[in-house]
């Protein structure tokens, strides 16, 4: 068996010398950074026997591990590469040193078809050696020789990563297992010792395969971008480039069926773009000039030229990605809690095996080999494998199946928290609306020697306030008028001379103030208000002219993503800066049931805070920059659209790459559904470990059911958490 593939692909239990918690230190100014790929690492146990190492090396400075991808960033001096990558040799593991910008080496197909050929011509010696026990051989050396036979064969790695973990104080399974082996060969089990040896390489094979599995629905969102870009050179030029070498602002063309390698900005051609890297929306989007698009979106149809606006590893998918990553590596509360376990369970169980192998023989004239066998058994299910692993690979699962839906959440203890949610807040505008809003009437009320609709357009032209700019847009007249001595009148409106005349335009507050409004005028805009309108005014100095509502639209699937909501017993509500009538009138249509109209930002921080003391759970849903202080504040910070928006991808805690508001819903039922599985993984590996050591105390115990207890339920719990990543899985 490979020294160097699945003996280590699974999480095993950790080591019994203490470890301290907490943040990793800081590199030391003047260090170096480097990128080393360790096949052998993938679970606590072998980063903590790296740590350990290193932390004896006044080299290095800082350590920063991805378990999924086996890789270690090390800060270290000047010229200590070696030193590192020798310390890490020490510990019966190579570290390959990566240059930047390159990706981890696969496993070489002929290295497993090897591996298996070794694993079947172990498992034929161990069955010889089975059968010739059974027919009881004459011979021993036919019992004998094909046992330790298969056990050389493929136990070599085992055994020596076993002791080497032993001489670092780690209990690991390969620790467990040598240890279980050597004594049923001292004993006189050798057929037993070459089968459960096998048992135990071919359940870690078939486990290395599932968890294959996990780490490459991770990777797989990571959209392989092209290698390079044609790109325009000073001359005028096309020419093929390495995207790592693509300067900011480069202007490339991209061909119909071609991938954008770099984040940019079409500025010639308008297509449809298949953005489901990014979003998860598998519905290609049109897109012309002046609008951004993202490094692994897919061109589907036509031609275009867009400038770079970002480098490589500097694009909106590498972020992405890169914050998956250090999603995996934040423990969820339920690993926590598995992981304290097991550093209690497993020095518990090894003491019970020492006690069973000498107290029976010492004090009841026990028969030694007997009790010696049945110690034995219990140091193989002394191995929390299957606990601590069923944490993790379900996390990273339902990590990997949100992101696939375009749901970025930046660790497991936001997808834990989403199932405990109680009730979501939205921010009105951007999340429950459009945010742009739009002319819908508008009305003449007296004519003047000038068109209505052209004043107001002249004078709104002149504003950059949303509502100004809506009315402008939706009037959209020919030709404007010169306004003279213009001014814009904070929380009013606007006003200016036009051919000789004073004319403004501005809400009712403004009118009233110059006594411009009669009663009857005032009652018609409240109702117009009650229809969550925001109405301006356009009058002259005798009076109202007319009046121009203007409403920032429901988005389409707000209402049917707040019922969804509610359907899985959750309560809303809308935190506004908006007036109390136009607030209201979208909370009736989007079916929210508490409306909080007029806030500052203060304000709604403090009414996220005053639900948070009355005992829920709480999420507030913006646009990931504004009301920063609530999102903050809240159990989980959802920022809506963060396709376009790079900062909330930085600042929130679950970012939706698009505006899909049935996305909340999505997350919440995957959380329901990991926690689930979770339970059902701890069930498991804790029920077969509680039978088989009773059966072990008790002398009914084989070595056969130990591998079976252990091996199996890990397993179990792995190909159960890659249930997650089906598809129905995040609907």
């Amino acid at each position: 068996m490979s020294d160097s593939h699945h003996h280590d692909d699974r999480c095993c239990a950790p080591d019994l010398a203490p470890h301290p918690a907490g943040p990793e230190p800081a590199a030391q100014a003047g260090h170096e950074k480097s990128t080393l790929q360790i096949e052998q690492m993938d679970c606590p146990t072998e980063e903590r026997l790296i740590r350990d190492r290193l932390a004896r090396n006044p080299h290095v400075s800082a350590l920063h591990f991805n378990l999924l991808e086996r890789l270690l960033q090390v800060h270290h001096a000047p010229g200590q590469l070696d030193s590192v990558v020798a310390d890490i040799a020490a510990v019966g593991m190579q570290a390959l040193p990566l240059q930047a910008g390159t990706g981890a080496p696969g496993a070489e197909e002929g290295s497993n078809r090897g591996e298996i050929w070794r694993l079947a011509v172990a498992g034929l010696l161990a069955a010889i050696a089975e059968g010739a026990e059974l027919m009881q051989a004459g011979n021993m050396l036919w019992t004998l020789l094909p046992a330790l036979a298969s056990v050389l064969l493929i136990g070599g790695p085992i055994i020596r990563k076993g002791w080497i973990a032993i001489a670092n104080r780690n209990l690991n399974i390969n620790a467990l297992m040598s240890i279980a082996v050597t004594g049923a060969f001292l004993i006189g089990h050798w057929p037993e010792a070459a089968m459960v040896t096998f048992l135990f390489a071919l359940a870690e094979l078939i486990e290395a395969r599932s968890l294959t599995r996990a780490r490459d629905a991770v990777r797989s969102l990571m959209v392989m971008t092209p290698d390079s870009a044609l790109v325009q050179q000073p001359d005028g030029s096309w020419q093929e480039q390495a995207v790592a070498v693509v300067a900011v602002g480069s202007l490339i063309r991209l061909a119909p069926g071609g991938r954008v390698a770099l984040d940019g900005e079409i500025v010639e051609g308008s297509s449809a773009f298949d953005q489901s890297s990014i979003t998860g929306e598998s519905l290609p989007v049109e897109l012309e000039a002046g609008d951004r698009i993202h490094a692994g979106s897919l061109n589907t149809s036509h031609e275009v030229l867009y400038r770079s606006t970002a480098r490589a590893d500097d694009s909106l998918l590498a972020k992405i990605m890169h914050r998956v990553q250090e999603a995996q590596a934040s423990q969820a509360p339920t690993q926590r809690f598995v992981d304290a376990f097991a550093r209690i369970y497993t020095p518990v169980v090894v003491i019970i095996a020492m006690l069973v192998a000498l107290l029976p023989p010492l004090f009841a004239g026990g028969n030694w080999l007997d009790w010696l066998y049945s110690a034995l058994v219990l140091l193989v299910i002394a191995c929390p494998c299957a606990l601590v692993i069923s944490t993790p690979v379900a996390v990273v699962s339902a990590l990997a199946q949100a992101a696939r839906a375009g749901i970025l959440v930046k660790g497991g203890v936001y997808l834990e928290q989403a199932r405990l949610l109680d009730a979501v807040a939205f921010d009105k505008t951007g999340t429950l609306t459009i945010g742009q809003p739009q002319l819908v009437r508008h009305q003449e009320v007296r004519t003047t020697t000038l068109p209505v609709e052209q004043l107001a357009a002249s004078l709104a032209a002149r504003s950059d306030h949303p509502v100004s700019r809506a009315i402008a847009a939706g009037l959209a007249q020919p030709g404007l008028l010169a306004v003279e001595s213009f001014a814009a009148l904070a929380g009013r409106g606007v006003q200016g001379m036009i051919d000789g005349r004073q004319y403004c335009l501005g809400n009712q507050r403004m009118l009233q103030e110059q006594q411009l409004l009669h009663d009857d005028e005032i009652r018609q805009l409240a109702g117009l208000q009650e229809q969550g309108l925001s109405v301006s005014l356009l009058a002259d100095s005798d009076g109202l002219l007319g009046w121009f509502a203007v409403q920032d639209p429901l988005k389409p699937a707000t209402a049917d993503a707040v019922r969804e909501l509610h359907g899985l017993g959750l309560q809303t509500l809308m935190l506004s800066g908006d007036n109390r009538q136009v607030a209201g009138s979208i909370g009736v249509a989007a079916g929210i049931e508490r409306v909080h109209a007029e806030l500052l930002p203060e304000d709604k921080l403090q009414l996220i805070g005053d639900l948070q003391r009355q005992g829920l759970k709480v999420a507030m849903v913006g646009d990931g920059i504004n009301d920063a202080p609530a999102l903050a504040r809240a159990d989980i910070g959802v920022a809506m659209g963060a396709a376009g928006t790079d900062t909330a991808v930085e600042t929130a805690d679950v970012a939706l790459m698009d505006d899909d508001l049935h996305k909340l819903a999505q997350l919440i039922r995957l959380s329901r559904r990991t926690a689930l599985i979770l339970r059902q993984n701890i069930s498991v590996a804790l029920g077969l470990k509680v039978v088989f050591l009773l059966l072990a105390l008790a002398g009914q115990a084989t070595m056969w059911m130990a591998v079976f207890a252990d091996a199996g339920a890990s397993l179990l719990v792995t190909l159960n958490s890659l249930r997650l990543l089906r598809k129905q899985a995040g609907k």
